[in-house]
């Protein structure tokens, strides 16, 4: 993943309102919600949450699938595994116990 790709998608999440959204969608699974499940299931008001779903949706976090008059938003996982991963690679390798096994 690109530094720049990891940036925008970690500032989507810079906010509370945002991860209350996006923890509401994980839980929802694969299945995920309406716009108007979301605002009742987070407490998000429907005068704020569209500015802060099209802000996920930007970053490459959620999709969107019009059903009828209804638009479902899903997590999008491979874009959080991404990000997780991307923060993750480097996890230890400035351990002292690996750089001890390196100089062994």
């Amino acid at each position: 993943m690109e530094w720049e790709k990891a940036a925008q998608g970690f500032a989507a999440m810079g906010s509370e309102a945002r991860l209350r959204v996006l923890r509401a969608l994980i839980r929802a699974r694969q299945d995920g919600l309406t716009v108007q499940e979301i605002g009742s299931r987070t407490g998000v008001p429907p005068s704020t949450l569209a500015h802060h779903l099209k802000f996920l949706t930007g970053a490459g976090l959620l999709t969107q699938t019009r059903e009828g008059r209804a638009l479902r938003t899903r997590a999008d996982y491979d874009a959080l595994r991404g990000l997780a991963d991307f923060i993750l690679q480097e996890c230890c390798a400035d351990s002292t116990n690996r750089k001890a096994a390196n100089d062994g």
